[in-house]
């Protein structure tokens, strides 16, 4: 293997608060937590229209009846067991449950079809599936005669053949040490969950990922947060726990005594719930924090002059409040007094979205805006982008309170290795690289180097102070005609980020310039409408001169970030947003960019024959 920059973590920082080193396997974590922590709160949900707790205590009482239950059936050591729910307190508690019995995890997103159920828990020969309700019951019973392996349903509720409560009384019928039994039983090299990747490209591939890479992956996050013992954490979870990132979060919160707070299931009502909860982290994705970005400077511009320059003032100072800090300044008397006042009128407001206790949010899966990143930062609230994959246990590098640097995705975590091969190639190694994929030796070969090195497909760079940049995909690079490379993501993230628009399509290889096709948030649509003099109907407003012009100005905005080569110069609007439903998007919402290229490849020669004519 040829590298042409290679970066090393540094030594890792001790701050006392590393529990994981005593913990062999997931299973010892999960029930050494629940001693730990006791009567702290462990999961916080929404019940009967209040917030419930429920403690660390109880958390291991239900973890040990789960586990004494799934022994009852006969699950153990090395057996798949799939959930296949949305992020809430059951996901967790079956995750720790099955962690204790020995078994290995297999996530199922809550939005799979039928097809991709069939493909998850087939290929991976789970044995039994925990649903979180009838529909999802029903997508399993769709396809059950095709999962010879498939012994058992249960669901969370009480719509299916058997209940989670029911399981849970079976714990009676085994002996009183059998989880004790079935956890001394699981090396640290056994194999903890596998996970499928969300599959931008044919089907979704298992991720080996062992008790030892959890763990490793769980001490690297602990030494980099810098979490205050005294101060758990209240963790505000969203994202889909099939998602490796929300899933070390889950993890690294119980480990460190922290709150794991649940969403109400209803993105109406995420903004009340971060009100109401006050979380201190928040795990998110781009497009979240975009929308918010783009929202809190529409309202100022709509609010009038007089008010968007007052806003505009304020992000400035609080621009270089933030510098001020980040040089280590003591600020002047005269700019601490603009912050007081900017705080007032402006940036505390912004922080409010997110609740008063907000120290910081986690983002990755995908590019976000440098702009975004500083607009947050003026505000008060610290977003550290990190880059991983499910490969490498989520997160492999991190931006950090103390090291951050914007339009990078940070350093390496502790004990990780990250080289640039001759090709711009990123390539990762360290214990938290996983241990292959599931009855695909071929691709675990294609992916993997002799010496331990992760092929992570992605294409960056490694600055001087050892901060990774992330410039996009190989598979993905757009070759135009003249022989330029462009990495589309850079230009899709900065459309996406405009006001009006939810997400963005660019094409041009081997073409003389870039087109793009857009699609119009659903949320604007009434304002927007109302603004160009038409009707309200996305169809309608997709060839209306009015709304065409105000998104030309977005485009142009947008184009004004990037280099020429990379501007789009044509853009199409659809009349409908790209859904996983589709088969348009993952399930972590990433494009399926061979399917949309194929699917609308007319819509794109069209563009190009526009220009001609």
């Amino acid at each position: 293997m040829s590298t042409i920059a290679t970066t090393s973590s540094a030594p890792p920082p001790t701050n006392g608060f590393h529990a994981t080193t005593d913990a062999r396997t997931l299973g010892d974590l999960v029930l050494a937590a629940a001693a730990r922590h006791g009567d702290d709160p462990a999961l916080r949900h929404f019940v009967d229209g209040a917030w419930r707790d429920t403690t660390y205590a109880e958390l291991g009482i239900v973890a040990r009846e789960i586990a004494g239950g799934l022994r009852a059936l006969g699950i153990g050591h090395g057996d798949p067991v799939g959930i296949l729910a949305a992020t809430c307190t059951e996901w967790t508690l079956v995750d720790c449950g099955a962690l204790c019995a020995g078994a290995v995890v297999v996530p199922v997103y809550h939005t799979n079809s039928p097809a991709e159920c069939r493909h998850v828990l087939g290929h991976s020969g789970a044995r039994v599936v925990f649903c979180e309700d009838a529909a999802q019951r029903d997508k399993v019973l769709a396809v059950r005669d095709e999962l010879p392996d498939l012994e058992h349903i249960i669901t969370f509720d009480d719509s299916g053949e058997v209940s989670l409560e029911q399981l849970r009384a079976r714990a009676a019928e085994v002996p009183a040490d059998a989880v004790e039994l079935a956890i001394a039983a699981v090396a640290p090299g056994d194999v903890a969950t596998i996970v499928y990747t969300s599959g931008t490209t044919g089907a979704a591939k298992g991720c080996l990922t062992t008790h030892a890479n959890c763990l490793a992956t769980i001490a690297m996050y602990e030494q980099q947060l810098d979490f205050d013992p005294q101060r758990p954490p209240v963790i505000f979870l969203f994202l889909p726990l099939a998602h490796s990132l929300t899933r070390m979060t889950e993890l690294v919160a119980l480990d460190v005594g922290g709150t794991l707070a649940f969403w109400r299931g209803d993105m109406q009502h995420v903004v009340d719930d971060l009100a109401e909860i006050r979380p201190t982290h928040l795990p998110a994705v781009p497009r979240v924090l975009e929308k918010i970005h783009t929202r809190v400077l529409a309202g100022a511009q709509d609010a009038g002059r007089v008010k968007g320059t007052i806003a505009d003032w304020s992000l400035g100072i609080g621009r270089r409040m933030r510098a001020a800090e980040r040089r280590g300044d003591v600020p002047k008397p005269a700019l601490r007094v603009a912050h007081r006042l900017a705080d007032r009128l402006v940036l505390s407001r912004v922080r409010g979205v997110f609740g008063d206790r907000i120290e910081l949010a986690l983002t990755g899966a995908a590019p976000i805006s440098r702009d975004v990143l500083e607009f947050f930062d003026a505000c008060g609230v610290r977003v550290l982008e990190g880059y991983g994959m499910t490969e490498t246990t989520a997160a492999a590098t991190l931006n950090t309170r103390g090291q951050t640097r914007f339009g990078t995705v940070g350093r390496p975590l502790p004990g990780t290795e990250v080289a640039i091969a001759a090709d711009g190639e990123i390539l990762m190694r360290g214990p938290h690289i996983f241990a292959g994929y599931h009855r695909d030796p071929e691709a675990t070969e294609a992916t993997m180097t002799e010496d331990g090195w992760l092929r992570s497909g992605d294409l960056g760079s490694i600055d001087a102070d050892g901060f990774v940049r992330v410039t996009g995909r190989k598979k993905d690079l757009i070759i135009t005609s003249s022989g330029k490379n462009i990495t589309p993501a850079t230009m899709e993230a900065a459309l996406a980020d405009r006001r009006w628009l939810s997400q963005a399509v660019v094409y041009g290889d081997n073409r003389p310039y870039i087109v793009a096709l857009v699609t119009l948030d659903g949320r604007d649509v009434p304002e927007l409408a109302r603004r160009c003099g038409t009707a309200p109907d996305i169809a309608t407003m997709a060839s209306d001169p009015g709304v065409r012009a105000v998104i030309q100005a977005e485009i142009d905005a947008a184009n004004a970030t990037v280099a020429r080569i990379e501007q789009v110069k044509r853009f199409a609007i659809l009349d409908h947003e790209l859904t996983q439903e589709a088969g348009e998007l993952t399930p972590t919402a990433k494009l399926r960019r061979n399917v949309v290229y194929e699917r609308y490849g007319p819509a794109f020669a069209a563009l190009y024959a526009e220009g001609e004519g």
